[in-house]
């Protein structure tokens, strides 16, 4: 049984510091994927654009600046409010996403309490499977 924890929030695409536009998007965090966060935003196309990278980078990112290359996050101020920036970086172009920090933590708090830190490779049933195989 695969457990999913999702949060629904508004991200801001940031254009330029004057500019930010809506972008409605979703965190999804599945246990039979453990490692991996799903973010998948609503932009004004026929099809969301979907990207996944390492949940242990998110929850960095929320306290101090992580990751290079495709995905860089770090948490600032805007506006008076706390925010965790996500920078990423695809063929297709670049995009700066800014997210509410309380948000973002309160989701990653949950998926951390259904797969605890260190505990990921137990949700994969690696240890199962192999203990079968070695009993054959």
């Amino acid at each position: 049984m695969h457990t999913v924890v999702e949060r629904e929030l508004e991200l801001k695409l940031v254009l330029s510091p004057e500019r930010r536009i809506p972008v409605p998007a979703r965190l999804g965090y599945l246990t039979d994927d453990p490692y991996a966060v799903h973010v998948t935003f609503h932009i004004d196309t026929e099809h969301p654009v979907y990207w996944t990278f390492a949940r242990d980078l998110l929850v960095e990112g929320v306290f101090r600046p992580c990751g290079q290359g495709d995905v860089r996050v770090w948490p600032t101020k805007a506006e008076g409010r706390s925010v965790v920036l996500m920078a990423l970086s695809s063929p297709d172009g670049d995009a700066l996403l800014e997210a509410p920090a309380a948000a973002v933590s309160a989701w990653l708090e949950r998926t951390l309490r259904v797969v605890p830190p260190g505990t990921e490779g137990e949700q994969l049933g690696f240890d199962d499977e192999l203990a079968q195989l070695l009993a054959q």
